[in-house]
């Protein structure tokens, strides 16, 4: 996309000295002195209105490494294999992989585009002030911020389920499965690993940039060794497929009936993967050059997901024995169960620790990114209390009470696993809903109201035509979700994300109604500079401008 980085597409950033009224953390408009402040921090405060609080310590790596933990293909795969298998067995998993891929693909690009465009860490929140009439801005902004927080903290809660389930998978291979977890046990485990999850969130941005920059490095091993050493031992160990196998087997196993229906629950896994997008937007405060890094980082992640993701599925499928054995394994993970049949004991437990450790990751940036969605929406009066949310620690530079109210969601969601699985299957499901539709909605604005100025990212004579098929593929995708996944539907079957989906929906328009519309008038339009900038300042712009250029020419040639 060396095109989407040429010089004329650079945008101009309006101050460079000068003062500016914005509105702080706390809500309080005041006048801050641009002089002093990076090119990102005063676009921040001059073109977006915000205070910068955050110090911008993530790069091209660090940034590409964030944008890949996200997914965390390994242990996401791991986690979220049964469906396809359940579903219409090898092939759902190869072909829904890469149909549904690319489909996510488009949403991601979409995606991109809107943060190259609008880099605040509210993220595609932010875009409704710019891209929908300004009457409409409030209630849609509304909507759209209530459908991302809930995304995201489902999507932090269910990657803490699944990293308690994988360590507990490797407690039981340890003891050849003479150890069976209960529920109660993988809920405790559960909330303890996010209360870790939020010690390390509570370190400073240069702690956080430092721990995320190796993970991509140790993620791609593990990948890469798993598959090898797979495919070496799976005729040794008689768990092998042919080719035709692999790629034509169908088996339903779901209940549903045709059975091409059926096969298009195999869409969930790579769904689940390849969704949260937008976390990186929610960092962009914390990343230099965020109107380049973070849309680069988050195109490119997704496209490895893809790629890879797709792959992984083969391996899979070619080395995973007996679907029936693995899909009753009494670990009730059949990834982890793969790893035991053919590489042993060691080598099972081994490579279930490392879905662990990967998860893991995934939850110390998802929740970081959640912490600053929360900071976001503070800061624009959207959550209740949210004077609160909104302050700093001075020792670490990051938002602490946003982090663990963060904390406290998702381990008092994660609590409805006492009573019910099914139930909190359920809030594992709408994570992708949620997190989608708060996607789909500022692109339809984009498309719809003819606003949108892009950034130096973008896609070209070809953005409308993704950006629609992402909404569509969007709805398509949707109405799987919220079906129950096998038949026939009992109390124990039922998918219950269109419950918490509805629920999220009515507390959020009820507060709109009863508090919200009295006071919130949508994110920052844009802040008023002082009338002191001067022709020096407008030379200070230009040649800001031409560094710029010349610094995408070079990455252009």
């Amino acid at each position: 996309m060396a095109d989407q980085l040429a010089p004329a597409a650079v945008r101009r950033r309006k101050s460079s000295v000068g003062a500016v009224e914005i509105q702080g953390p706390n809500g309080v408009v005041k006048t801050v002195n641009l002089e002093g402040l990076d090119e990102a921090d005063r676009a921040l405060a001059a073109e977006f209105g915000y205070k910068p609080v955050f110090k911008r310590e993530f790069g091209y790596l660090s940034t590409f490494s964030f944008a890949v933990s996200i997914s965390g293909l390994f242990s996401t795969v791991a986690t979220t294999f049964s469906y396809p298998l359940y579903a219409g067995g090898s092939a759902s998993a190869v072909w829904c992989w890469l149909i549904s891929g690319l489909g996510c693909m488009c949403i991601a690009c979409s995606v991109s585009e809107l943060v190259s465009a609008y880099p605040t860490c509210g993220g595609l929140y932010y875009t409704i002030s710019r891209t929908a009439p300004k009457a409409w801005v409030p209630s849609v902004s509304w909507v759209t911020g209530w459908l991302n927080l809930l995304g995201q903290v489902a999507g932090v809660a269910s990657s803490e389920w699944g990293a308690a389930a994988l360590l507990l998978a490797a407690a039981s291979m340890g003891t050849d499965f003479a150890y069976t977890p209960t529920v109660g046990q993988t809920v405790g485990v559960m909330a303890g690993l996010t209360v870790i999850t939020g010690l390390v969130n509570s370190l400073s941005t240069y702690w956080m940039e430092k721990m995320t920059k190796s993970y991509v490095i140790f993620h791609v091993l593990v990948l890469v060794t798993c598959s090898i050493a797979l495919l070496a031992l799976s005729k040794q160990a008689g768990t092998n497929h042919t080719a035709k196998y692999v790629f034509t087997d169908v088996d339903n196993t779901s209940g549903w009936t045709p059975t091409g229906w059926s096969f298009m629950f195999g869409f969930l896994s790579v769904s689940w993967t390849m969704t949260d997008y937008d976390a990186t937007a929610h960092i962009t405060e914390e990343i230099k050059d965020p109107e380049i890094k973070a849309p680069w980082a988050i195109s490119m992640a997704m496209l490895f997901t893809y790629v890879a993701g797709w792959l992984f599925n083969i391996v899979l499928c070619f080395v995973m024995g007996d679907i029936s054995s693995i899909l009753t394994s009494p670990m009730q993970q059949p990834v982890a169960q793969i790893f035991y049949n053919v590489l042993g004991k060691g080598g099972g437990i081994t490579f279930t620790v490392c879905a662990f450790i990967i998860i893991k990751f995934v939850t110390f940036t998802a929740m970081q990114a959640l912490a600053r969605t929360v900071f976001a929406f503070s800061r624009d009066r959207l959550v209740p209390f949210s004077s609160l949310w909104t302050k700093i620690l001075p020792l670490t530079g990051t938002p602490i009470l946003a982090v663990w109210i963060s904390v406290f969601w998702c381990i008092a969601i994660n609590l409805i696993g006492l009573g019910s699985y099914t139930a909190i299957a359920g809030v594992f499901n709408v994570c992708a809903i949620a997190l989608d539709w708060s996607y789909c909605i500022p692109i339809v604005c984009k498309l719809a109201f003819g606003k949108f100025e892009r950034g130096p990212w973008h896609l070209g004579k070809f953005s409308p035509f993704i950006n629609a098929w992402a909404c569509i593929w969007t709805l398509f995708v949707s109405i799987i979700f919220v079906m129950p996944t096998a038949l026939p539907v009992t109390a124990d079957t039922m998918n219950y994300a269109v419950v918490y989906l509805g629920a999220i929906l009515f507390f959020s328009m009820l507060y709109w109604v009863v508090r919200g519309r009295k006071f919130y008038s949508g994110p920052l339009i844009e802040a008023e500079i002082g009338e002191d900038m001067s022709q020096q300042t407008r030379s200070s712009d230009d040649d800001d401008v031409n560094r710029k250029a010349e610094k995408y020419g070079e990455i252009v040639g």
